[in-house]
């Protein structure tokens, strides 16, 4: 185990110094920092053995012949930061942060600085493994296909396909997180899902049922053009450290208020011109309240609410009931300070609003997503420059990875279940739809077969394993888990978990780490560890935060035994025998598919969300070209991909041939479509309640309907006389996928089309149908951005959400709640059963937890680690950073108990985990609550795990998963966990 240094200087080692020596030299800046970086690990090296090394001078590093420089992105948050990596006879042994990268602009934080060793990390697991009487044993790849295949194959013959749970991950690229939901499909499940679930669900269900996408709208650079900036649950950083620069440009530059509200004083909250403590779990009490002084003192944007926003009145008599003491009395947040607030956001326009995880993991949290969007409604600072909704996702893909449909409830591209969605994903995969349709169970739920039904999501696969099957909407329990990529202790409920994984008939890791699955249950066989590379050992597509793809070069092959996501998955595909009918279209380059190959498929179906213009050729174009692209706006200035978004953020409409430049910032209406701007979506209908939910009298430039219209289909084209404009062959697959001709054509094939000839009288019923989302040719698309119009309508957004629970957002009490005196009013939601599994509310919140456990618990990150933990606890330049799980207590509350800074504590929930950790006594959290960061595992309950991991593969830090005092608590609308305002009691232990 490493310690922390205690020493303030480093002593000096004998001989010539690493400085004099570089003087002698002459070596450049660059020079330097990989010579210090040889220097560090050799007296790391000396340090641990007692010996000596010898070293090679910084200069003969500076010149060395044969070293290629490649361009790859980091493994840890969403920023995107571009990473070189130094490689010399096929070993990585250097990397700088690449100057020209819009996103990084030559930073990296922490992890970015040691991504090296996430590839040559000696932690790593180095080849299949599987338990046998409690040990570990090493088996080759075939033998554990064959084993994990045979068993799995077992399963669904006795229970069917649904007792297989697919768990996917935020940090497979694109191309491997768009097959793995594809090989779900051909296995005949929808229980697959990944991280995205667990941070922010809330936020793609809040926000895409607003105005029309559920992703981050505008871009960390948008941010520099920010009057004002209000962030709410988040801490940029330590979460995103690189965003913080964007912030602090935007901050500086503008003179451009920054507005922290966060129940805990982070680092973020440092650099705030006004830093709002409030009370965990009552953001829409809080955003309510600014939203009063706004509405009080005429201060919203009218006519924009006017033209584009559907419902304000609505949400104007909710916001009336949270006077400044109402809102108070909820929040603890103070009416001037409020009321500053909402002046600054009024004053000082566009403002910008960021959210992270602390506003998303709630009970309530599509609550607290809208309502932080209709703040924005309110003040006109959406579709501009400035504005919009900035979401920082957590992962390096957990963008893309949900785009690309690695979840319960969609295939890729947010198509949904529905039957017409498996149709057009046939229609892509060339596939028999009846052969498809029987992979699945023919059992029935309601009104829904198994293949229209929504899966487990992974915040309740647990119960998928433990609940009576009889409660469960599938045909029997979950007898096997496939952890693909993901942290088990970044989860609640753990000691629930490990009953459910001890439970099991098949439990299998398929991870570059053994992850903290491997250690946490006591089976004794039935655990098979497969080696994952990194995506430093592959190529492939990755999506930032803010839409942008990017594409990673593979920077050395896989090390050691391990092998890549797709080279895995053709594997199994094999095993289960539909590789033939699965990469039918994907060509197989030895034992791996060709990842272009891949994205090209995704391209040829992705068409509701523009993933269809960004070739893998037009993504290496802007890799290879970053320096001609804006460090602003992000458009290439000159050079080949002139005029081009960098990343292509998406909506690339139509095919890569049309050119699209991407889409920068969302809904910006003073753009032609054709160079990036929008409208809001027409997803909701054209009318309710007799009401207009079309824009009103608004369009963007140079659009040819000047006003609101609905979502393009080929009827409309017909209608507005535009479908001459289509090409014969964007004609025949219109009328190919409607199923009026029988034959798809190719590209060069103009076939008998309704131009040539008399058109048949029922033509315009079988045809019309098809719409811009089915249309695989993309001539709708194409015609109707040809006639500066937005392919998916031009809306108004919806404050009011009639389809969910709440249709207008109000503030819910947190189901373990210390103020018993807010439940009769703001009381949670009846239990239901919704998402396969029945969820409880009401009757886990009409108990009082909170005499014997008085203390409001809260997770977040830290700088030093990323998700779980796994990979950068087994890091040894990050594990020194950071030794200690801790709790951070305030001092009263510390006082009060008989806590000490430094001590051991016992932080236990209600429902009876308890975690052994450090106390940090700190002011930093407000009386009555706590916080502990959850990127830590390998100790449960006290008991060290460290014997459980295989031999050499256990992180180099272990620490209690705050997680395990946890409790249960779920989102009324996407089942997000609860793990921002739970309760716990604190003693010295």
């Amino acid at each position: 185990m490493l310690r922390r240094k205690t020493i303030s200087t480093a002593p000096r080692s004998g001989g010539v110094g690493l400085l004099d020596r570089i003087a002698e030299t002459g070596v450049d800046r660059r020079a330097f920092l990989r010579g210090s970086g040889l220097a560090i690990g050799g007296l790391a090296a000396i340090g641990a053995t007692g010996g000596t090394v010898a070293q090679a001078a910084p200069a003969e590093y500076a010149v060395a012949d044969g070293v290629d420089k490649i361009k790859t992105v980091c493994t840890h948050c969403s920023v995107g930061c571009t990473v070189i990596a130094e490689v010399q006879n096929g070993v990585w042994f250097g990397q700088e942060p690449a100057y020209d990268s819009p996103f990084n602009l030559g930073a990296h934080c922490a992890k970015g600085a040691a991504v090296r060793e996430h590839a040559h990390g000696e932690r790593r697991l180095k080849y299949p493994m599987k338990k046998v009487g409690g040990a570990w044993e090493r088996i080759s790849w075939e033998q554990a296909i064959d084993e994990v295949g045979d068993k799995m194959l077992q399963i669904r013959e006795e229970s069917g396909p649904d007792s297989v749970y697919w768990l996917g991950s935020a940090k497979s690229n694109n191309e491997q997180a768009y097959l793995f939901r594809k090989f779900a499909a051909y296995w005949g499940t929808n229980n697959v899902d990944h991280q995205a679930r667990i941070c922010h669900s809330t936020t793609v269900a809040g926000v895409a049922n607003t105005w029309g996408y559920g992703a981050m709208t505008n871009s960390y650079n948008d941010i520099h053009k920010s009057k004002a900036i209000f962030l709410i649950g988040g801490n940029p950083a330590e979460a995103h450290p690189v965003s913080l620069l964007h912030i602090l440009k935007g901050k500086e530059e503008n003179a451009a208020p920054l507005i922290v509200c966060d129940p805990r004083y982070t680092r973020t909250a440092a650099h705030a011109d006004e830093y709002v403590r409030f009370r965990p779990g009552t953001d829409v009490a809080l955003v309510w309240g600014i939203l009063w002084h706004i509405f009080e003192n005429g201060w919203e944007d009218k006519e924009f609410i006017r033209t584009r926003v559907w419902g304000m009145d609505q949400i104007r008599e909710e916001v009336a009931r949270w006077t400044p003491d109402e809102v108070e009395r909820v929040t603890g947040a103070p009416e001037s300070q409020l009321r500053r607030v909402a002046r600054l956001m009024a004053e000082n326009k566009p403002g910008t609003v960021i959210w992270c995880m602390g506003g998303t993991q709630h009970t309530n949290g599509n609550n607290n997503t809208r309502a932080y969007c209709v703040l924005q409604l309110a003040l006109g600072n959406m579709g501009t420059a400035g504005g919009g909704t900035n979401i920082f996702r957590g992962h390096d893909n957990v963008q893309g990875a949900t785009d690309l449909g690695v979840l319960a409830d969609t295939l890729p591209g947010y198509y949904g279940l529905s039957d017409g969605s498996w149709a057009h994903w046939a229609r892509v995969w060339d596939e028999d739809l009846e052969w498809l349709q029987g992979r699945f169970s023919d059992a029935e739920f309601g009104d829904k077969k198994m293949m229209n039904q929504t899966g487990i999501p992974v915040s309740r696969w647990i119960d998928g394993v433990l609940e009576d099957a009889e409660n469960l909407d599938q045909p029997a329990n979950t007898r096997a888990m496939v952890f693909w990529g993901h942290a088990p202790n970044s989860q609640t409920r753990m000691k629930e978990m490990k009953t459910a994984m001890e439970s099991l008939d098949l439990l299998v890791v398929v991870d570059p780490f053994p992850t903290l699955v491997a250690a946490m249950q006591d089976r004794e066989d039935g655990v098979y560890l497969l080696p994952a590379c990194t995506q430093f050992e592959t190529r492939g597509s990755v999506t930032a935060s803010n839409r942008s793809i990017q594409w990673r070069d593979q920077v050395v092959e896989p090390l050691f035994e391990s092998k890549p996501d797709h080279t895995i998955l053709a594997m199994f595909s094999k095993k289960f025998g539909f590789d033939d009918r699965i990469f039918r279209n994907i060509a197989m380059d030895g034992d791996e598919p060709n990842i272009e190959d891949i994205t090209r498929e995704f391209n040829r179906g992705m068409w509701t969300i523009g993933y269809t213009g960004q070739s893998p050729e037009r993504l290496k174009l802007h890799m290879a070209n970053q320096h001609t692209f804006d460090k602003t706006t992000l458009r290439a200035v000159g050079g080949p991909a002139d005029g081009d978004y960098y990343g292509m953020p998406w909506p690339s409409w139509g095919t890569a041939e049309m050119n699209h430049p991407g889409t920068a910032n969302l809904y910006d209406m003073s753009l032609p479509v054709a160079e990036g701007g929008l409208t809001f979506r027409a997803r909701f209908g054209v009318e309710r309640d007799g009401e207009n939910l079309l824009a009103e009298g608004v369009a963007s430039v140079g659009s040819e309907i000047e006003d609101g219209y609905p979502e393009f289909t080929m009827q409309m084209l017909i209608d507005l006389g535009w479908d001459g404009d289509l090409t014969p062959y964007e004609r025949g697959m219109i009328e190919w996928v409607s199923g009026f001709r029988d034959t798809r054509p190719g590209t060069e094939e103009v076939g008998e089309t309704s131009q040539q000839g008399e058109i048949p009288s029922d033509y315009a019923e079988k045809v019309g149908g098809v719409n811009w989302k089915t249309d695989l040719s993309g001539g709708i698309q194409r015609v109707a951005i040809a006639h500066g119009c937005a392919p998916f309508g031009n809306a108004k957004a919806r404050a009011v959400v009639w389809t969910f629970p709440d249709p207008v957002p109000v503030h819910r009490e947190p189901l373990y709640t210390p103020r018993r005196d807010l439940v009769a009013e703001y009381g949670t939601y009846d239990d239901k059963k919704f998402w396969r599994v029945p969820t409880r509310y009401a009757s886990i919140q009409e108990t009082d937890f909170s005499e014997e456990y008085p203390i409001v618990l809260t997770s977040g990150r830290l700088v030093e680690y990323e998700g779980g933990g796994d990979e950068t606890r087994s890091n040894p330049w990050l594990a020194e950073l950071q030794q200690e799980m801790f709790v951070e207590i305030n001092p009263k509350d510390a006082n009060n108990v008989g806590v000490r800074d430094g001590g051991d504590v016992w932080v236990e929930g209600p429902e009876g985990g308890k975690v052994l950790v450090k106390a940090m006594v700190t002011p930093r959290v407000g009386e009555g609550v706590a916080f502990m960061p959850f990127h830590f595992g390998g100790i449960f309950e006290g008991r060290d795990l460290r014997e459980n991991y295989p031999e050499g593969a256990d992180p180099i830090v272990l620490g209690e998963s705050t997680n395990t005092a946890q409790t249960y608590g779920y989102d009324s609308v996407t089942q997000m966990q609860e793990t921002k305002s739970t309760l716990c009691k604190i003693y010295a232990a």
